[in-house]
């Protein structure tokens, strides 16, 4: 895989809706090929992005869907979170997707990108880049890997008493209450997999720091002496090649791993509904999960902001729920009314 690759797929849903999706990991940055990096030029340009058209079409929602009676104002149906809950609790719905971002991991100390005044982006001007997403560029790490380095000691995860949060517990109670198809992590702090997620369930889109390797030659590279060199603020270095190491945590210029493409197909024509959780679904391809999944599958937004195409429709707010507020206190009071927070709070102890 060259440097400056991306990975193209094409993602299907069951109700015949297709995007193409070009890895954009981290932001919605434009990708800077290695030979077109120039680190005098502070300037980005950013892409215009077009508005889909929403769809008004006013056709039938099938079960688990049907049932709904509550009305707006529009005269539209909508779910409740109590439905969704006994959807959950009764194991009507139990092939769930959970999208996660930054918003679940915010709690435990770790920033998100974009917030202002305290997002990661907003706070990187210690480290002198030319532009914030400098930091995660491929082509700026190849001319200057010590601003990454410096922040990677910051951020490594299972240091400076960095712990999973409540979301990243739920997560867990929700694969050992059976119902956990897979997890579509953004984060690249692997707190999912220190609350006792297996592996098998997560997909980490942007990769993760328990692996690295040579960004030149690609060779491999033990995790554990990359970590060790990091936290003492030493560059790694391949041993073949003498190239560049680093965590294998998705840069600008890198395709996602591939474990998202040989995933998502599958995982989407068996999900039986969305939890999305912390996220700003600014980064595509996973951004446009909420969009085609199955049209029968219910979506809940733990969020405390209303994104993507949550409740744009009036389909949509037949089957989208958008509880409002911080992650974790979100799924307090969606455990209190799945009957599950003795368990919750028993599992996040331990993690």
């Amino acid at each position: 895989m060259s440097s400056d690759a991306t990975t193209t797929e094409t993602l299907e849903s069951t109700n015949g809706n297709s995007i193409s999706s070009v890895s954009q990991p981290l932001n919605d940055h434009p990708v800077k090929k290695d030979d077109d990096f120039d680190a005098s030029n502070d300037e980005d340009e950013e892409e215009e992005e077009e508005d889909d058209e929403n769809n008004d079409d006013d056709s039938v929602v099938s079960a688990p869907l049907a049932h709904l009676t509550l009305m707006n104002e529009e005269g539209i149906e909508r779910m409740k979170l109590e439905e969704i809950a006994e959807l959950v609790k009764t194991k009507s719905c139990n092939k769930i997707i959970v999208l996660s971002g930054a918003g679940v991991s915010v709690s435990a100390g770790i920033p998100d990108f974009r917030t202002p005044g305290t997002g990661l982006y907003d706070n990187l001007q210690k480290y002198d880049l030319p532009f914030p997403e400098a930091v995660f560029d491929l082509g700026f790490y190849r001319y200057n890997p010590q601003p990454f380095v410096s922040l990677a000691r910051e951020l490594w995860p299972g240091t400076s008493g960095i712990k999973p949060t409540l979301s990243h517990s739920f997560i867990r109670l929700l694969e050992e209450k059976d119902v956990l198809l897979r997890n579509y992590t953004q984060n690249i702090d692997g707190l999912e997999v220190l609350a006792g997620v297996s592996p098998e369930k997560m997909v980490e889109c942007h990769g993760h720091f328990r692996s690295a390797g040579c960004v030149d030659c690609k060779a491999p590279y033990d995790g554990e002496l990359c970590k060790r060199k990091i936290l003492e603020g030493t560059l790694p270095l391949c041993t073949k090649c003498g190239g560049l190491v680093k965590p294998d945590i998705v840069f600008f210029g890198e395709s996602l791993p591939s474990r998202f493409g040989r995933m998502i197909q599958s995982d989407l024509r068996e999900a039986d509904m969305l939890i999305v959780m912390g996220t700003s679904l600014k980064v595509a391809p996973v951004s446009l999960i909420p969009e085609i999944v199955d049209d029968d599958a219910p979506r809940l937004l733990l969020n405390r902001d209303l994104v993507g195409d949550f409740c744009q429709t009036r389909e949509n707010m037949r089957r989208d729920v958008w509880e409002e507020g911080d992650c974790d206190v979100s799924v307090k009071k969606f455990c209190d009314l799945l009957g599950w927070t003795e368990e919750l709070h028993k599992i996040n102890k331990h993690s």
